[in-house]
């Protein structure tokens, strides 16, 4: 069965022929971008390259092939603090991904936590930004509170704000939701957290390759993101921090290239953010994180958003009449995530069956327990969109849904 338009846009028609993933693949829908994104030719051809022909180590030689790697390297940097609008290059840190840079924060500033010192976490966080925080409270003695969510998915502000108090050090919350696709008004949450003197993470997981970011506006201490979901490569991320806590704050690993000076009493460090860069990294992945930043942003945030959006649209309208079908998270202000249950249907059999059609979705708790707790489920579906997704995805995915639904039902 090949592809037809169906009102797709002339963007979207063309998008799948910059994925080598999908070649000859017309039959395969694939709505699992919020786990994971496939890599445009752009990408795979930096990381080639880079591996065949352009190979050196970073930081640590003067010939000319680290010299110029060691550029690239920077030059990734400078995109990322563009991509965010941070305010200088000295507050990227490059991390393994969204899950290290959290630690990374939990490990360095967490040093400062102490007995009965807070730490308010929204209910619904990923794992990534739930259990860091669960073990440097068992470290510290700090204690956790946590934000309830509304029946919509959103953060009740009032109550939020009676949660925070003197020994408020810190607020951990997504900026959107990779279960109920809810975006939180982080700039309201980052006000009320600088009230009352305690710094906020945002975990951008989620949000990055899906809406335009800046962090100068929101005003947030930290922010982290990982590069494959932002269709970049594995195993690299980035954390965003304020120079003034990335200055104070102390490495967690040490090694090569976080030092300034070493000798057998002890060493200093490197300013920020190679302090917090030891060892030989992830230089390929860092470099190929460049292209598909600005990608992203040769795209347009505000067009990737606004196609997304229909899409979510057109699958909400056009799975609402199926019998017992449940949305998990209706916020006005949400992205394009498309979390279910049906009735009667196990997530994992509606997940194995529509793979069985060539339709890749996302089952299980997602790695949010808690959140699903919430909404009082253990596990879930879940569709979300991406660049290459298209109407007729959202068409071909509904009518096999409805199908599966039909035949597990008589």
């Amino acid at each position: 069965m090949g592809r037809s338009p169906k009102g797709d846009s002339e963007m979207n028609r063309e998008m799948r022929a910059l994925f080598p993933v999908f070649e000859g693949q017309d039959e395969w829908v694939y709505l699992d971008t919020a786990a994971t994104a496939h890599k445009p030719r752009v990408v795979i051809e930096a990381l080639a390259r880079f591996y065949e022909k352009e190979y050196a180590t970073v930081h640590r030689a003067i010939y000319q092939r680290s010299l110029v790697a060691s550029e690239r390297y920077h030059e990734t940097r400078r995109s990322a603090q563009k991509f965010l609008n941070a305010a200088l290059t000295e507050e990227i840190v490059f991390t393994r991904g969204t899950t290290d840079g959290i630690n990374l924060v939990a490990l360095s500033l967490g040093r400062s936590f102490g007995e009965g010192d807070e730490i308010v976490v929204c209910e619904t966080e990923h794992h990534s930004n739930l259990v860091p925080w669960q073990m440097l409270a068992e470290r510290s003695g700090a204690v956790i509170k946590w934000a309830p969510v509304d029946e919509k998915g959103e953060i009740d502000l009032g109550v939020f704000r009676e949660l925070l108090g003197e020994r408020t050090k810190l607020v951990a919350v997504a900026h959107m939701s990779n279960v109920t696709g809810t975006i939180y008004p982080i700039r309201e949450l980052a006000d009320l957290a600088h009230g009352a003197g305690a710094k906020i993470l945002v975990d951008g997981a989620q949000a990055a390759a899906h809406m335009k970011i800046d962090v100068q506006a929101l005003d947030v201490d930290f922010y982290v993101f990982s590069g494959h979901k932002c269709y970049g490569p594995t195993g690299i991320g980035v954390l965003y921090g304020k120079k003034k806590w990335l200055e104070e704050m102390p490495p967690v690993q040490g090694g090569g290239d976080m030092v300034d000076r070493v000798e057998f009493e002890g060493s200093t460090y490197q300013p920020a953010p190679l302090k917090f860069e030891a060892g030989t990294p992830l230089i390929g992945p860092v470099i190929a994180l460049k292209p598909a930043l600005d990608w992203l942003m040769e795209l347009g945030m505000e067009k990737i958003s606004e196609w997304e959006h229909q899409l979510y649209e057109e699958v909400f309208k056009a799975a609402s009449d199926i019998e017992g079908l449940r949305v998990i998270g209706t916020a006005l202000n949400k992205g394009a995530l498309f979390t279910f249950s049906i009735d009667g249907v196990h997530p994992l059999d509606g997940a194995t069956l529509l793979d069985l059609k060539n339709i890749s979705i996302r089952s299980g708790h997602l790695c949010a327990q808690t959140a699903l707790r919430r909404f009082g489920l253990t596990a879930a579906l879940r569709a979300s969109f991406g660049v290459y997704n298209t109407l007729e995805d959202v068409e071909l995915f509904v009518e096999e849904l409805k199908k599966i639904v039909h035949s597990l039902r008589s």
